[in-house]
């Protein structure tokens, strides 16, 4: 069986990423100033699949008691992740103080960090369709779905460690470093350096 492949199509540029993050922004500060909670809550959502990397499943279900926001905490847990596996996954700062903000906003008394119109937790598919609508509006190929942006944290967090493949599959929950190294097949530093160097004797 050959093994799949992650190519630069599969997740967001930075500009994407800079422009679907404008789109949130704005939508969200619209919503806050007419006391609406479904794009502030659409906003988050994009904003912790890009700055944690989870599965949509994860996403589904997260619980706020699974959420470290107190003084010098910044990490939540996954419950049951793939495989049935638990790990803690650490995000930034700036993501804290953004989820910290959705919380303190939101009206909910769901357990889940992000609840449903209708019942206590958003469905995978609804969480697609989070997606795929704030995508079409920030103007980004229709190839994307929630997915890339799991693959846009991964890039870029190898990328920020340095390059650091056992880091990346710690955060990203996978089993083994093989389906890591898909990363490092398309982001290395040393090709990218060789090539650029190389040059060709007349």
């Amino acid at each position: 069986m050959s093994q799949w492949v992650i190519t630069p199509d599969k997740y967001l540029s930075v500009d994407e990423v800079k422009q679907l993050r404008k789109t949130c922004y704005e939508l969200a500060l619209i919503a806050k100033s007419k006391g609406n909670q479904t794009p502030v809550r659409d906003a988050t959502i994009i904003e912790l699949a890009l700055g944690t990397g989870l599965r949509v499943s994860e996403l589904a279900n997260l619980m706020i008691e699974r959420l470290f926001l107190k003084k010098g905490q910044n990490s939540l847990l996954v419950k049951n992740g793939k495989g049935g596996k638990d790990r803690v996954v650490v995000f930034n700062a700036r993501l804290k103080n953004q989820i910290q903000e959705y919380l303190d906003y939101r009206t909910s008394n769901s357990p889940y960090l992000f609840p449903s119109e209708r019942g206590d937790q958003m469905t995978t598919s609804a969480i697609q369709k989070v997606f795929k609508k704030l995508a079409k509006k920030a103007g980004l190929p229709n190839r994307y779905s929630i997915h890339s942006l799991r693959h846009t944290h991964a890039t870029e967090l190898y990328k920020a460690s340095g390059y650091n493949l056992r880091l990346t599959q710690q955060q990203l929950g996978h089993s083994s470093p093989t389906i890591t190294s898909v990363y490092a097949a398309v982001l290395n530093k040393d090709l990218e350096n060789a090539v650029e160097n190389l040059e060709f004797e007349e």
